[in-house]
C-alpha cells in the first residue's frame, strides 16, 4: 500500500513539512511506505510548501512589520516565483511578538517582490496570510515606488496610522509590472471596509482594539478616496472586490496592480501537482489545525477530497466539530483530532502535537496493514 501524506499546516504548532514528517514516521513504524506533500492554501506555509514541490528558496532582505531587518525567503521555479507576507513582514517578523496595529506596515512585502523581480518572473504569486498590518497595502505599494501624500503634500510614512491623512497617491515612477501575471491565492473573501473588511473581521487578531478597529476603518475608506482622486476612478469598485480586505488590505492594493484572485486551495493543489501522484497512491492523508463546518465550503482539505476521489482520504486535526453524519458528504472516510488523543491544549504544544500526530500515524498504518494482509488459506 502507497499512502501520500499532504496536509496543511498545524496554524501555531507546527508547520506542513512537520506534520507530514510526523504522520509519515508513524507510518513507517508501522511498515506502510508513504510520499510527503506539504500543502499551502495560499496563507502563510505557501513557502514552505512550494519548496517541498522542488521551488528553489532565494533569501531576502527586507523590514519586518515595525521595520526591523528580516531575513526571509521567496521560491522560485520556471518563471513563477512565490511572496509571501507571513515570511517576510507578517505576525511572526513582530519583535518579541507584540502586536503594533496601528505602526506595523506591510512594506518588506513590496521590498521582498521587488527582489522577486531580479529573478524575471511571468507570474508573481501572492500569499497573503499572517499579516500584521492593517495599511491598505500602502506599504507593499509604497516599495513599488508610490508615493503618498497629505493635504499639504508632505509625503506619509506607509502605515494604519497615517491611513487617515492620505490626500493624494502618485504612482509616476512605480517598477515596471507589465507583462507579469500577478496572482492572489487565497480564500478570503471579505471586502476592504465596513463590518465585513479588513479592520472589523481581522485586526482584533493584530491586537487593535475597538477604537483602533473603526480608526482603521475610517482610514480604509480615505485610502481609497484618495486613490479616486489620483486617477484610479475604479478604485471604490475594487475596494469592495471580494478578497480586497485580505491582509489588511493587501489584497485591494495587489487588485489595483492588476492582480486576479484565485482559490488558494485549488491552486496550490494545482502547483504541487497533487493530481500528479494519485495514480499510485491507494490512501491519502491529510490534515489541519481546525476542522469545522466551514471546512465544507471550498477549504483546503475538502478541495484535496474531492480531487482523490475515488481515493480515500483520512484527515487528521487538532480540533474537530463536524459532526460524524458529515464526514462522508465531506470527503473523508475518518477524521482522527488529537483532542481524542488527550485533555492537554496541543495548540501551543508542538512536542505533544508531534507526538500525537506520530501515534495516529501507526495507528492509520496498522490498519491499513491488517485490512491489505492475506486471509490464512
Amino acid at each position: 500500500m502507497r499512502v501520500l501524506v499532504a496536509p496543511d499546516k498545524f496554524k501555531g504548532s507546527l508547520s506542513a513539512s512537520q506534520v507530514a514528517d510526523r504522520l509519515a514516521e508513524g507510518l513507517a513504524e508501522a511498515g506502510v511506505d508513504s510520499d510527503r506533500l506539504p500543502l499551502a492554501d495560499g496563507g502563510d506555509g505557501s513557502i514552505d510548501a512550494a519548496l517541498a514541490a522542488g521551488f528553489t528558496p532565494h533569501p531576502v532582505t527586507v523590514a519586518g512589520a515595525t521595520g526591523t531587518p528580516h531575513y526571509g525567503r521567496i521560491a522560485v521555479h520556471d518563471g513563477t516565483v512565490v511572496v509571501e507576507v507571513a515570511d517576510t513582514c507578517g505576525l511572526a517578523t513582530l519583535p518579541g511578538g507584540r502586536r503594533a496595529p496601528l505602526d506595523a506596515s506591510s512594506l518588506g512585502m513590496g521590498q521582498a517582490i521587488g527582489q522577486a523581480l531580479r529573478h524575471h518572473p511571468t507570474r508573481l504569486v501572492l500569499a497573503l496570510g499572517g499579516s500584521a498590518s492593517t495599511d491598505g497595502g500602502m506599504g507593499m505599494l509604497a516599495a513599488l515606488g508610490f508615493t503618498f501624500a497629505d493635504a499639504d503634500g508632505r509625503q506619509l510614512r506607509a502605515c494604519g496610522r497615517t491611513l487617515h491623512q492620505v490626500h493624494t497617491v502618485d504612482a509616476s515612477r512605480t517598477v515596471n509590472l507589465s507583462g507579469i501575471e500577478i496572482v492572489i491565492a487565497g480564500d478570503v473573501t471579505n471586502p476592504l471596509t465596513g463590518p465585513h473588511g479588513a479592520a472589523a473581521v481581522y485586526g482584533l487578531q493584530k491586537g487593535a482594539t475597538e477604537a483602533d478597529l473603526q480608526f482603521l476603518d475610517a482610514g480604509l475608506r480615505t485610502l481609497v478616496e484618495a486613490f479616486t482622486r489620483s486617477g484610479y476612478p475604479h478604485a471604490r469598485c475594487l475596494a469592495d472586490a471580494a478578497g480586497a480586505g485580505a491582509a489588511g488590505g493587501l489584497g485591494f492594493a495587489a487588485l489595483l496592480l492588476g492582480a486576479r484572485m484565485v482559490s488558494g486551495a485549488k491552486f496550490f493543489l494545482e502547483l504541487l501537482d497533487f493530481d500528479g501522484h494519485l495514480p499510485s497512491t491507494d490512501l491519502v492523508i491529510t490534515g489541519e489545525g481546525s476542522i469545522d463546518e466551514q471546512t465544507e465550503h471550498g477549504k483546503l482539505l475538502t478541495a484535496l477530497a474531492r480531487r482523490a476521489h475515488p481515493v480515500p482520504v483520512i484527515a487528521v486535526t487538532g480540533r474537530n466539530t463536524l459532526s460524524r453524519n458529515r464526514w462522508a458528504p465531506a470527503g473523508f472516510e475518518y477524521i482522527h483530532a488529537l483532542g481524542d488523543y488527550t485533555d492537554r491544549n496541543t495548540a501551543a504544544d508542538p512536542e505533544l502535537t508531534g507526538k500525537i500526530l506520530t501515534r495516529i500515524g501507526r495507528r492509520i498504518g496498522r490498519s491499513t496493514t491488517a485490512v491489505a494482509a492475506p486471509t490464512a488459506g
